[in-house]
């Protein structure tokens, strides 16, 4: 467990630090759901470290948190949101992206939200 915690919690702090809360929780969101949903790796850690599932993770700068007291507190965000999922927002979103880029594969989703500096979306049904 305290593997997928610090796994989170790198996920939350890079994509989402200076985000406000319910940001941060929508990225721990999209993260669960993914481990939940078809075509997605079954634990945390392999979907945060997917090739090409969130761009932290291969932009060639270091993987370490730079800023502890941030990192501090989103591993206490992440430790309450594994052991208690009743915290997070409840939405099936798989995916987001900064408002500043416009992906293609956003016009085949469904938006869900926007939080913050990013759009929310889950898969059209």
């Amino acid at each position: 467990m305290l593997e997928a915690v610090m796994c989170l919690a790198l996920n939350i702090y890079f994509e989402a630090r200076d985000q406000p809360i319910e940001g941060q929780l929508m990225v721990a969101e999209v993260t669960l759901n993914r481990v939940k949903a078809p075509g997605f790796p079954k634990t945390v850690c392999d979907v945060v470290w997917q090739p090409g599932a969130f761009s932290w993770t291969d932009d060639g700068k270091s993987d370490h948190p730079n800023d502890l007291h941030a990192f501090a507190e989103v591993v206490l965000l992440a430790n309450d949101v594994l052991h208690d999922d009743s915290v997070l927002l409840g939405t099936d979103a798989l995916f987001y992206h900064g408002k500043s880029i416009h992906p293609t594969w956003a016009k085949h989703m469904s938006r869900i939200a926007v939080i913050g500096d990013h759009i929310f979306y889950a898969k059209v049904s």
